[in-house]
């Protein structure tokens, strides 16, 4: 899978810095592969924030990814750090 820049919303940005939201119903695992966000490579800059709503439709999981590199095209993220994975009710 490959990332839908149309799913890609820049939030908000200041001193060289974007925090970015993208929503997909790819799973977090093929969201954080390098090359994933290929396509928005000139975009995303290191250390950009995006907020990830992934699995939407299946198995839904949240959280942050920091965009760790991009050269000559290719981006690669962390792993992602999931925002509210325990609901006890």
């Amino acid at each position: 899978m490959a990332c839908s820049i149309k799913d890609l919303s820049a939030i908000a940005y200041a001193n060289g810095f974007t925090l970015w939201h993208y929503r997909t119903g790819d799973s977090a695992a093929d969201v954080d592969n390098a090359g994933y966000f290929n396509e928005a490579s000139r975009m995303l800059r290191v250390g950009d924030f995006i907020l990830l709503n992934a699995g939407q439709g299946t198995l839904p999981t949240h959280g942050v990814l920091v965009v760790a590199a991009n050269a000559n095209g290719v981006v690669d993220v962390t792993n992602l750090t999931t925002f509210g994975a325990i609901n006890t009710d």
